[in-house]
């Protein structure tokens, strides 16, 4: 036994005292198996809070050191690059305020505004987006909707009634749906330049205030008890502020007159 003890390297009492803890019985094991089902049949993905999650009796600790003493070890999922790319690319910019409240503007289509409102009516309410053009104060697209989802304003830049948006500056506040990937990429097809407010400055998009102002003053929305006479209304008031709502500051015109007034001016 010396001899091998040397052979080994190891002392005579450590051998025996490894020999002594090989041959008792492994107090672990019984609890292993149960971790090794858990841990089996999550395909070896499971962590020590997944198989927590199962074996609810169990003590955490115990659970992380079994897995460790009996190398359970949860497969992690490399991330991929091009993922990661992609999802760089997606995320919400904000773009600087390149209109820095110029609002006395005189050429039609080359600068607009826009924002969400939301619209209570009969038990309910809606959401409201509009464009509006700063030089004549005309909107030139709206979208109403129950539901505050990215399609409200995409639609809404969608239904601008232009053969070309190029060059046209919008300009918005830093919400959600303007800092959207896919309304940025729709405002980049239309070769739009994007423009924000400052963070909580609602002054720096005063135009479309004062016209969610002057709607809420004027339209009796509360009283609608379905969405579409609530549309309807809506749709109504539009045609109305554009053809026939006349504006002190714009030469006692309405806003399409006021238009046509600056283009013949201008041609």
């Amino acid at each position: 036994m010396n001899i091998l003890c040397k052979l080994a390297r190891v002392s005579r009492s450590g051998y025996y005292k490894w020999l002594r803890h090989a041959l008792e019985p492994d107090k672990d094991y019984r609890d292993y198996l149960k971790i090794k089902e858990v841990f089996d049949k999550g395909k070896g993905k499971y962590g020590w809070r997944s198989v927590k999650m199962r074996l609810l009796r169990m003590n955490h600790k115990k659970i992380q050191r079994i897995m460790r003493k009996y190398g359970l070890v949860a497969k992690v999922r490399r991330k991929n690059p091009y993922k990661a790319i992609m999802k760089k690319r997606m995320e919400h910019r904000i773009f600087p305020n390149k209109l820095e409240r110029k609002f006395n503007q005189a050429v039609p289509f080359k600068v607009f505004c826009t924002d969400i409102t939301y619209i209570p009516f009969r038990n309910a309410f809606a959401y409201l987006s509009v464009i509006k053009d700063i030089a004549t104060g005309e909107v030139v697209a709206w979208n109403l909707s129950l539901y505050l989802e990215m399609t409200l304003v995409t639609e809404t830049v969608r239904r601008i009634p232009l053969n070309s948006c190029e060059n046209i500056m919008i300009h918005s506040d830093q919400g959600f749906h303007y800092t959207n990937p896919f309304y940025i990429e729709i405002v980049r097809e239309l070769k739009m330049i994007q423009s924000m407010s400052g963070k909580g400055n609602c002054i720096d998009n005063a135009p479309i205030e004062s016209f969610f102002g002057h709607m809420k003053d004027e339209l009796d929305y509360k009283s609608c008890t379905s969405f579409e006479e609530l549309r309807l209304k809506i749709n109504e008031y539009m045609r109305y502020y554009n053809h026939e709502r006349k504006q002190w500051t714009r030469n006692k015109m309405t806003p399409v007159e006021y238009r046509n007034h600056l283009l013949a001016r201008r041609g």
